[in-house]
């Protein structure tokens, strides 16, 4: 295990989460022929990713804390 702050853990586990609803939105979309709801449903999702790569890199920096 490594060290994780709270947030951290939060971050990856709700992200996660997001994604599986931002890719189902963004499927719908592709569906419904609705290109704003697929475009903003693919920013979100791009930025969740990102969200959890920063949370990802801030837990494997941290030296000491609580494992989490």
């Amino acid at each position: 295990m490594v060290p994780a702050t709270p947030r951290d853990v939060v971050h990856i586990r709700v992200g996660s989460f997001m994604l599986v609803f931002l890719f189902a939105f963004a499927v719908l979309g592709i569906i419904a022929r609705a290109p704003v709801m697929t475009g903003v449903a693919i920013v979100l999702g791009i930025a969740t990713v990102v969200d959890i790569v920063l949370a990802v890199r801030r837990q494997k920096l941290r030296q000491n804390g609580e494992a989490g």
